[in-house]
C-alpha cells in the first residue's frame, strides 16, 4: 500500500468529523435563531400589550374626567333641587300659618256670630214670655 491509500481513510474520517461538527454548529445556530425569534415575538407582543394598556389608561382617564364633570353637574342640580325644596317648604309653612290664622279668625267670627244669635234668641224668648 502506498502512502496515498492510507491517507484516504484518515482524510475521510477527518472530513466526516468536520461535517458532524458543522452539523452540530448548524443545529445550535438553528436553536439559537428559534430562541431569538421567540424572544423577538414575545418582545413585540409585550410592546403591543403595553401600547394597548397605555391607550386603555388614556381612555380611562378621559372617562374619569367625563365622570367627574357629570358628577359635578349632578351635585349642582341636586343642590338646586334642595334649595328649591327648602323654598317650597318655607312657602308651604307660611301658607299653613296663614291658613291657621284665617281658620282661627273664622272660628272666632263664628263663635261671635253664634253667641249673638244665641243672645238674640234668648232676648226674643224673654220678650215672648
Amino acid at each position: 500500500m502506498s502512502q496515498d491509500t492510507t491517507d484516504v481513510p484518515r482524510a475521510t474520517a477527518n472530513a466526516l468529523e468536520q461535517w458532524r461538527a458543522a452539523e452540530r454548529s448548524v443545529a445550535v445556530a438553528r436553536r439559537g435563531m428559534l430562541a431569538a425569534q421567540a424572544a423577538a415575538d414575545a418582545a413585540q407582543e409585550a410592546a403591543d400589550a403595553a401600547s394597548a394598556t397605555a391607550e386603555a389608561a388614556k381612555d380611562a382617564l378621559a372617562a374619569m374626567a367625563l365622570a367627574e364633570t357629570s358628577a359635578a353637574k349632578t351635585a349642582a342640580a341636586a343642590k338646586l333641587s334642595v334649595l328649591t325644596a327648602q323654598a317650597d317648604l318655607a312657602d308651604a309653612t307660611a301658607d299653613q300659618a296663614l291658613a291657621d290664622v284665617d281658620e282661627a279668625g273664622a272660628h272666632q267670627r263664628y263663635q261671635t256670630a253664634a253667641g249673638r244669635a244665641a243672645h238674640r234668641i234668648e232676648g226674643e224668648e224673654r220678650e215672648q214670655r
